[in-house]
């Protein structure tokens, strides 16, 4: 039987807190680095709604592909943990600095979590995508693309995951978050990004509540 999930506090003291990081911190971050990155998850929404909502972290996104240049431009700040099932391992920015992504984390790890130290709280919560700089690929189902250039918009200098996509992420776990994501979000949507969500939807979570309210 799957546990039930940690609340804020209960995580915070299993795992230590987050530092209340926001999208221009992530543009800050990325500053120099030479891929691709965006901001995705809740702030995302937020920036394109202009909806208030509660955060408990920041989601900036980066390719896969491109985790040694990410390595090399977090070591002068940042340790970097791979965070996979419930568990933290550390990577080590001395420890095959150039290996590509699926040789140094552990097997099923998207996601880095970062912070300057043991005694610093968590800072960036950094997910690693499929696809290239030219193309956008869904990481549930590969058959699921767009152009890169469609996939990101960006607004005062920062670069953010179109809503419709971080919808569909948010799509397969229906927290009440997610709903209420889901139930601000909408509205703002024109026909086209409506229709890409729920094609998106009916190929690989068909019956899904959400398919009737874009219908």
């Amino acid at each position: 039987m799957p546990a039930e999930p940690l609340s804020d506090a209960e995580f915070d003291l299993w795992y230590g807190p987050w530092a209340p990081r926001t999208p221009r911190d992530v543009a800050a971050l990325f500053v120099g680095y030479p891929g691709t990155w965006w901001v995705a998850g809740g702030w995302a929404l937020e920036a394109f709604t202009g909806v208030r909502r509660h955060h408990e972290d920041i989601d900036p996104g980066v390719l896969r592909q491109d985790l040694p240049a990410l390595r090399r431009h977090l070591a002068p700040s940042l340790h970097t943990w791979a965070a996979s099932s419930g568990t933290l391992t550390p990577v080590r920015p001395d420890v095959d600095p150039d290996a590509p992504a699926d040789d140094v984390l552990p097997d099923g790890c998207g996601q880095l979590w970062t912070r300057r130290d043991a005694t610093s709280p968590w800072e960036f919560d950094i997910l690693l995508g499929p696809g290239t700089p030219e193309t956008w690929v869904y990481k549930r189902d590969p058959g699921i693309t767009m152009p890169m250039a469609d996939a990101l918009w960006s607004a005062d200098g920062i670069t953010y995951l179109q809503p419709e996509i971080q919808l569909l992420y948010k799509a397969r776990g229906l927290r009440p978050k997610d709903r209420r994501d889901f139930d601000a979000t909408v509205p703002a949507l024109g026909r086209d990004r409506r229709a890409w969500l729920a094609d998106a939807l009916a190929r690989t979570l068909s019956g899904h509540p959400w398919l009737e309210a874009l219908r």
